[in-house]
């Protein structure tokens, strides 16, 4: 018999734009095939994308959702009715809801993170940081289970927030697919086709929302550092750059379409973009957490130059040659790794689709609940 869970998600997931949020609409979506799964969420999802599970849009959109106390009737109320064993709440922030509805319906709590928040928050420079620390540290103590995001991540729990080792756990951002796609020579005929882009040219891709400082960050390196690397050592190439909110002042990088950058936007379709670039670069260098489009990259076969701080979470054994990580700030480094593997094929590892598979993940995750 499946096991019965309970999930609340505290913002959309559906449709997905960023990483977090196809993280979790992709979990929920591999766990529902092994259990049986009804998720709560915020009103502005939509509900008809859910596969393999109910969604309930019981949650308000906006911030006074973290003060709808309603909830904890009405989803306490389901749990008891339908005889749901488990509940997992996603990141800290409904920790009160998941306490008062462990306490009232006798549950085991799952705290499922993406990264340690309140460095994140620290990192962006936000002031209140530590007061969240202190509210995250008090969820992450007070849940029977804790899924952590990269094994990083779970040492600092440990270490630095008392967290009881035995139970935490690292469950990882996956992908949808069990091993390497045979449609990248399309893939990149399709967006060569699209963007003009020669076939004797190499392409290069940077994909990630850019309201969010840490990738607009990226690009601004990409454009001041390695671009001009790039330009002077005379490789023939472009640089899709994919993601929505590029701020207004930088005018869709126009001023950069005569130095070999293409802006393509918010494309309906990022794997499309994944599979057919030759080389992901990740010139992030801050941030918590695993970088979800490493891991998007390298499943779709695509070769991966990182920085260091941006390729923390992704395990570089289980990558194998096809991720390659520089030192911070080492743009010459950068550039000339990413005109060194141009020129060597290498495929990615089984050992990785062993690892970031979603069926194996979700199946791992089950089995860290207890019976």
């Amino acid at each position: 018999m499946k096991k019965k869970i309970a999930s609340i998600v505290s913002y959309q997931i559906l449709p997905y734009f960023s990483g977090g949020q196809k993280s979790i609409a992709q979990f929920n979506e591999f766990l529902g095939t092994q259990s049986d799964l009804t998720v709560f969420s915020t009103s502005n999802n939509d509900c008809s994308l859910a596969k393999n599970y109910t969604l309930l849009p019981w949650m308000k959109s906006g911030k006074l959702k973290f003060f709808q106390l309603s909830l904890f009737f009405k989803i306490s109320s389901f749990i008891k009715t339908n005889q749901i064993k488990y509940l997992i709440i996603e990141h800290p922030y409904m920790g009160w809801l998941g306490w008062l509805i462990k306490k009232s319906c006798n549950i085991p709590l799952v705290v499922h993170t993406h990264n340690i928040e309140y460095l994140r928050f620290k990192s962006v420079g936000k002031l209140w940081w530590p007061i969240l620390m202190g509210y995250e540290k008090w969820v992450l103590n007070m849940a029977d289970i804790v899924f952590c995001i990269s094994e990083e991540d779970k040492q600092f729990m440990i270490k630095e927030l008392s967290v009881k080792e035995s139970k935490c756990h690292v469950i990882t951002f996956g992908l949808p697919i069990p091993s390497i796609p045979n449609d990248k020579q399309v893939c990149s005929d399709t967006v060569r086709k699209l963007h003009n882009i020669d076939t004797k040219e190499a392409i290069i891709l940077f994909n990630g929302q850019l309201n969010y400082g840490p990738n607009l960050n990226a690009v601004n390196d990409i454009l001041n550092h390695i671009n001009p690397l790039l330009l002077k050592s005379g490789l023939a190439y472009k640089i899709i750059i994919c993601g929505k909110f590029l701020p207004e002042e930088l005018n869709g990088l126009k001023d950069y379409a005569n130095k070999n950058i293409i802006y393509a936007g918010m494309v309906p379709d990022i794997e499309l973009y994944f599979k057919a670039a030759d080389i992901f670069i990740n010139p992030v260098l801050s941030g918590g957490g695993i970088k979800t489009k490493l891991v998007e990259a390298l499943g779709y076969n695509t070769t991966v130059i990182s920085a260091a701080t941006g390729a923390i979470g992704c395990d570089r054994e289980a990558s194998g040659d096809k991720l390659v990580v520089i030192k911070d700030n080492d743009w010459a480094a950068f550039t000339k790794a990413i005109i060194e593997k141009l020129n060597q094929p290498i495929t990615t590892p089984d050992s990785f689709y062993a690892k970031y598979y979603w069926g194996n993940i979700t199946k791992k995750a089950l089995d860290c609940l207890p019976l």
